[in-house]
This record gives structure tokens, sequence and C-alpha cells, in this order.
């Protein structure tokens, strides 16, 4: 895939935002449909919430002082703020002249959203982020914490990065389980979230290995499984006979990680091709020749 279908601030993902900034606000709704609507949906969703319920916070002068001279740098680059000669210009008799200006205002006109919706989330990231990076399942802004996760993914540029972000939110909610121990459900839903994010992120990152033949991705991997593993045995001091049984499945999980990280990094130094086969945890490798 070219690289700027991988960036989301490309020409036409930013025109896509934009338009979906305006349905969200009740502008007409567009017809066509796009690939990249459910990858800026989050972000329109927190767009909205914050439109609907700003959050009552400080934000440090400092971050408003390195914020407006980053955005005052992008608008330069961009060419916001001035005219484009295309428009200043006398418009063209051709249909092709007619219509560059309305083609320029709308590319600067997406490009001022994403500004826009860049200052947004800077500015409700830092508020916010400190009010709900404490929250668990059940609290006011739990919800707020899980949409700024989402919108963290949607903002990944590879997918060795949505990876690496679903492993740290599996060690958010190892965070978050270690608070509600005793609380049968609740620690349960939450490890299975736990556990649906390790999943996520492995699969991404094995891939990630096999398709480039480097185990850079598994290195990540095992560093993760070596610290999660610690964290999750942590939790089985003092627990109730049902939570160690459910924290046990969590760290069988783990187990079953590092023996696909061992068997792809071994697949990969013998130069086998790229597995076919695959599950919940990425490829699966073959043996190489001669293993016993």
């Amino acid at each position: 895939m070219p690289a700027v279908d991988n960036t989301l601030f490309s020409r036409r993902r930013a025109e896509r935002f934009a338009q979906l900034l305006d349905e969200a606000n009740g502008a007409r709704r567009h017809h066509v449909r796009s690939r990249v609507d459910g990858q800026l949906a989050p972000l329109v969703a927190v767009g909205q919430r914050l439109s609907v319920d700003p959050p009552a916070v400080e934000v440090d002068q400092d971050f408003r002082t390195g914020l407006r001279a980053m955005l005052l740098a992008t608008a330069e680059r961009e060419g916001l703020g001035s005219t484009p000669a295309a428009v200043s210009e006398p418009a063209a008799t051709t249909t092709r002249g007619r219509l560059l200006p309305a083609a320029t205002a709308r590319r600067a006109r997406a490009r001022g959203a994403i500004l826009v919706g860049i200052a947004a989330g800077a500015i409700a990231v830092s508020g916010i982020s400190a009010a709900s990076e404490n929250a668990v399942p059940g609290d006011a802004l739990y919800g707020m914490k899980r949409s700024t996760e989402r919108a963290q993914l949607a903002l990944a540029s590879s997918d060795i990065s949505r990876g690496q972000l679903f492993l740290d939110f599996a060690r958010t909610r190892l965070g978050e389980a270690a608070k509600l121990r005793g609380d049968r459900i609740g620690y349960s839903a939450v490890l299975d979230d736990m556990d649906a994010d390790t999943r996520q992120g492995v699969r991404l990152l094995t891939s990630a290995a096999v398709q480039r033949a480097e185990p850079g991705s598994l290195d990540t991997l095992n560093a993760f499984v070596a610290s999660q593993r610690r964290a999750v045995r942590g939790l089985l001091d003092g627990s109730t006979r049902v939570d160690r049984e459910r924290t046990q499945r969590s760290l069988l999980l783990l187990d079953d990680i590092r023996e696909r990280s061992d068997g792809l990094r071994a697949a990969i130094a013998c130069g086998l091709p790229a597995p076919t086969a695959s599950d919940a945890l990425g490829p699966a490798p073959s043996t190489c020749p001669g293993a016993r």
C-alpha cells in the first residue's frame, strides 16, 4: 500500500475527516461511504463529546505556548491563512479554471479541520488524560479513557505502532484489574479486555515480524511477556479462588505468546517462507528442517 494511504493526515483522509465533522454537526450526509470511516469515527466521536460536554480543566501555560507555536508552524507550512495565487487571479474561462478555486478552498478547509481536530484533541488529552488515567470500569470518566485509546489507535501510522499500543492498553487493563480484585464480575471482565488487547497486539507484531523477516517486533513481545507475567502473577497474592482461576488463564496466554514468539524467531532464522496458517496470535510457524 502506498505510504500516503498509511498516513492519517493524507489529503484523502483529511478531506473525509472534514466531511464527517460536518455530518456530525448536522450537515447533509454524503451518500458514498469511505473505507477509512471506521478509523476516523473515534476521532469524530471524541470531537462530538468534547463539544457537548467540554472538560473543565486548566491547561498548563507552557503547553498552550507550545501548541500555539506548533499550529502556527503547521499553518505556515500548509499555506493556511494566505490566499493561493490561483484564487487571487481572475477566474479562467475553462471548466478546469472555474473548478480550481473551489478545489483549493476544499483542501484548505480540510486542512483547517485537521488543525482544529489536532488542537481540540491535544487540549483534551492534556486535561482529560490526567483526570481519567486512574478510572476503572464503572467510573464516570472510564468511557472517555477508552475513547482516548481508540483515538490513539486511529492516529497510529503503522501496524507495529498499533501493536505496541495494544500492549500498552493491556498493561493499563492490568492496573485496572489490580483495583478490582474481589469484584468477581468486574475483575474477570477487565482481564477479558486485557487478554483481548494482548492478542490484538501480538497478532499485529508477529505479522509484522514475519512480513519483514525481522525479529525486532518479537523482541518487543518478549519484553512485554516478561514484565506482564511478573505483574499478572502479583494478582494471585491474597486473591479468591475464583480470581486465581481467572488469573491463571491470563498467565497461560502469556506462556503461549512466548512459545509463539520463539517459534517464529527460529523460523525467521532458518529462512522459512512466511507461514500461511494463522490463529488469534498471528502466523503459526513451521518447524525448521532438522529441528528436534
